[in-house]
């Protein structure tokens, strides 16, 4: 690099006359200034420097999972770059504790005014809900709150290969499922049917559950059996994906829940770390979906929301709606104990990075 020549002062890298000259309330063109309109209008000014942030990690991240095939040092930046988005989810969501030193009626002081302006119209919020992956989920994605150009670049985005699009492309890659010889699927589904059959044993033969009781419990632990089922069984789990109950492909369900098994592999560290990593941003934004509903609710009850929507009930219907990576979450209905885990044959011990000499 080389040697600077013009001074560079912190006002000027920042940009700081732009920056702390860009917050003009709106109340005060329509008599006394609201009070309180300058924290709302800054904490979204800083939701919207975080979403840049945001976006800015996740491109990076999108370009690296492009590559074919994904080695390990770039797997070892995605799960950084995940991380960081992360951490800022986790301040955005403290944000919303400072919004609600604003009371209901100091919010009335000014809302009026923000009319039809409303957070769903951020358009870099929405972007980053399509990058993860949101209209691979949604049958009906519309953009009509947004202006004609908002609407049409988002419409742009929605076509774009998403993050869910390429995970589900890379862990459909994952090798280790199938060898010469070996299937561990069919170790791995001798252990659950034990496991099962252990589960079945153990209510029928618990005296402290009446009839009733256990013949509840053995209804519910059949439903268990039947989802361990569509594991086994493509035809049974396309049905489940065609019905919505799961949305990744059946080969990157099985490599995902793999990784998950024998997270402890050298090798599959660092995969288990970015499935955990996107599980953690798909739990903040849904903490922040419900954070906001809940804020949305102490601010204006059943009132209509500034942006025409029916304000706290609309956002509470959309929280579940909204996971992305859900089928991530539902693995653990997979998981046995260690202790049932099939033995890997030897040479894919070596290859996964923890064989060790058993002589």
């Amino acid at each position: 690099m080389n040697k600077l020549t013009k001074p560079l002062y912190y006002a000027d890298y920042l940009n700081l006359d732009l920056l702390l000259n860009a917050q003009m309330p709106e109340s005060g063109k329509y008599g006394q200034e609201a009070h309180d309109e300058m924290l709302f209008i800054v904490t979204h000014q800083t939701y919207e420097l975080w979403f840049k942030q945001i976006l800015h990690e996740l491109m990076s991240v999108l370009e690296l999972f492009s590559a074919t095939p994904l080695d390990e040092r770039r797997l070892h930046i995605i799960a950084v770059r995940l991380d960081r988005i992360v951490r800022i989810q986790l301040v955005i969501n403290q944000q919303i504790g400072i919004l609600e030193t604003m009371t209901p009626l100091d919010f009335l002081d000014f809302r009026n005014v923000l009319i039809p302006a409303s957070g769903f119209q951020s358009r870099q919020f929405r972007e980053i809900e399509l990058r993860l992956g949101l209209s691979h989920h949604l049958s009906n994605v519309s953009f009509g709150r947004f202006n004609p150009e908002d609407a049409a670049y988002l419409e742009r985005i929605a076509e774009e290969p998403s993050l869910f699009e390429q995970v589900e492309a890379w862990l459909s890659r994952t090798p280790f499922l199938e060898s010469e010889g070996y299937s561990f699927w069919n170790s791995y589904r001798r252990a659950v049917d034990r496991m099962l059959d252990s589960d079945a044993e153990i209510i029928r033969t618990n005296p402290l559950l009446s009839e009733k009781e256990k013949q509840q419990q053995i209804a519910e632990h059949e439903s268990t059996r039947q989802s361990f089922a569509s594991l086994f069984d493509h035809q049974l789990y396309e049905q489940y994906r065609q019905q919505g109950r799961v949305q990744l492909s059946h080969k990157a369900t099985l490599a995902a829940l793999f990784i998950q098994l024998y997270r402890d592999a050298p090798l599959l560290q660092l995969p288990f770390r970015v499935l955990t990593r996107l599980m953690d941003i798909d739990e903040q934004l849904t903490h922040w979906r419900s954070s906001h509903a809940l804020m949305v609710q102490r601010m204006l009850g059943t009132k209509i929301g500034t942006g025409g929507s029916s304000g706290h009930d609309y956002l509470k219907a959309t929280i579940s709606a909204k996971r992305i990576f859900n089928d991530l979450f539902n693995l653990s209905t997979y998981l046995i104990p260690r202790s049932l885990l099939p033995d890997l044959p030897e040479s894919l011990l070596r290859d996964l990075g923890f064989y060790r000499d058993r002589h």
